[in-house]
């Protein structure tokens, strides 16, 4: 049972601490996709963060979906695409190609479509792979 499973999101990989989102956002860059938008920094890790694992974000507005519902459906599948498509970024992650230690990476995907029927989950996994794909880790 302990084994960790390859497509696992642990609860260390979630953005929590008020600090590093509110320097994501500050000073992160972003990517914009069709219905996601991606704001991502590398920070210096701090005492008691668990390095090799990126830290993660989802984020939904209640002025883009006013239902909880609907708000939290879409972060649920937010969560399942990245954590489908997390791999190809732990490559990234562990052999960067400049040879640089980037520090805690910090991502927040955030949830920017309006049209009155939601993506489903291909659609979600399309998206975050191109995101993922197109980020500059330098």
């Amino acid at each position: 049972m302990n084994k960790l499973h390859v497509h696992s999101l642990r609860k260390h990989e979630i953005l929590r601490k008020t600090l590093l989102i509110s320097l994501l956002f500050r000073s992160g860059k972003g990517l914009k996709g069709d219905f996601l938008k991606m704001v991502y920094a590398s920070f210096n890790p701090e005492g008691n963060v668990v390095q090799g694992f990126p830290a993660i974000l989802f984020a939904v507005s209640k002025k883009t979906l006013h239902s909880s519902v609907h708000r939290n459906r879409i972060k649920r599948m937010m969560r399942e695409a990245y954590r489908l498509e997390k791999s190809c970024l732990e490559c990234r992650v562990e052999f960067p190609h400049d040879g640089i230690v980037h520090g805690l990476l910090c991502i927040a995907f955030i949830y920017t479509g309006r049209k009155q029927t939601f993506p489903n989950l291909d659609a979600f996994r399309v998206e975050v792979r191109k995101l993922l794909q197109n980020m500059s880790l330098s």
